[in-house]
């Protein structure tokens, strides 16, 4: 049995689907204050709307909108949002008024059982740190630090 690419080509992750509750609230959270960038808002008519977002340097999207899942609002936990530096990108999100969680890394980061030290990881390991934050939903999403340009 073949697996990777050699059985499917590339598989690249495109679009997350979250479900929420009001439509222009959760463009106004993830834009103005997340600082996705809108890619498409589309009604063609009054019981369909899609808004599809990306967030800076991604691959992947976010869509949410009417008559795109049936999922309650809210229901979705720990999208990872990877970022290189995660002390900045935190100290950026409360700037914007998204209510982020404190810094957290693994410990002992070898040997790792699941346990939590409070602060980012000294050295700065891929996979290390994390903070969280949820948008207007309860919808969950967690910053991990990878590629630390000190690393």
């Amino acid at each position: 049995m073949k697996s990777g690419t050699a059985a499917f080509g590339i598989l690249s992750l495109g679009v997350v689907t979250l479900p929420i509750s009001d439509i222009d609230r959760a463009l106004r959270f993830y834009v103005d204050r997340v600082g996705f960038a809108l890619d498409v808002d589309y009604a063609p008519n009054t019981t369909f709307r899609v808004v599809q977002l990306t967030p800076p340097g991604s691959h992947c999207s976010i869509q949410f909108g009417r008559g795109v899942t049936d999922a309650p609002a809210g229901s979705l936990r720990n999208i990872y949002l990877v970022v290189t530096d995660i002390e900045t990108a935190r100290s950026r999100l409360l700037e914007r008024g998204v209510e982020v969680s404190e810094l957290k890394h693994k410990a002992p980061i070898d040997g790792w059982g699941g346990a939590f030290a409070p602060g980012f990881d000294p050295n700065h390991r891929d996979y290390a740190s994390f903070a969280g934050f949820s948008d207007p939903d309860g919808n969950t999403w967690v910053l991990q630090e990878r590629g630390h340009p000190d690393v």
